[in-house]
């Protein structure tokens, strides 16, 4: 009876290891709530109610998928979230960077196909720039997206506007 035991106890570890390994599948930089929305409409018939224009947020401190950072101040510094309708012009297929039609590429990546510029003015210091957002709202509103930029940037009062140019700020689903 013991090597029988040996045997089940080997083959319920290589069936635990073999789970603890399998894909996930996941989408970067989503947040809880995209995901939770996305999981409800494709899986669970519900509406999925995607943003006709996302608004790019910046942040000092990092964001999660559970949290936003500390956005820039609005009060006195010319900062703003920038509007980007949702659309075939304005985000690029998954096929490749700058492309205005339906997506038929197999990496899941799109990209903004126009420059996002933030703010209006710089008339005092933004802080250091880490991360960047996606809402549903030009204030408040829902987080989709939260990211962190590849090189933080502080933003000091008379720079010019910080923009991402056409095809820099890309999100991926994997």
């Amino acid at each position: 009876m013991k090597p029988f035991k040996r045997i089940l106890a080997g083959l319920a570890l290589a069936f635990v290891t073999a789970l603890s390994f399998a894909p996930q599948v996941q989408a970067q930089a989503l947040t809880d709530y995209a995901e939770n929305r996305l999981v409800d409409a494709i899986f669970r018939g519900q509406t999925l109610g995607a943003p006709a224009t996302f608004y790019v947020a910046l942040f000092t401190t990092a964001c999660s998928d559970s949290a936003a950072g500390t956005e820039v101040s609005t009060s006195g510094t010319g900062y703003a979230r920038a509007a980007v309708a949702s659309s075939l012009a304005n985000w690029a297929g998954t096929q490749s960077a700058g492309s205005t039609t339906a997506s038929s590429g197999t990496g899941g990546q799109t990209s903004n196909n126009s420059t996002i510029t933030i703010g209006s003015a710089t008339t005092t210091s933004w802080g250091s720039v880490s991360h960047f957002g996606l809402f549903d709202a030009s204030t408040a509103g829902n987080m989709w997206v939260c990211q962190a930029l590849t090189t933080a940037k502080t933003i000091n009062a008379g720079d010019a506007l910080p923009s991402f140019n056409a095809g820099a700020l890309t999100i991926t689903f994997q």
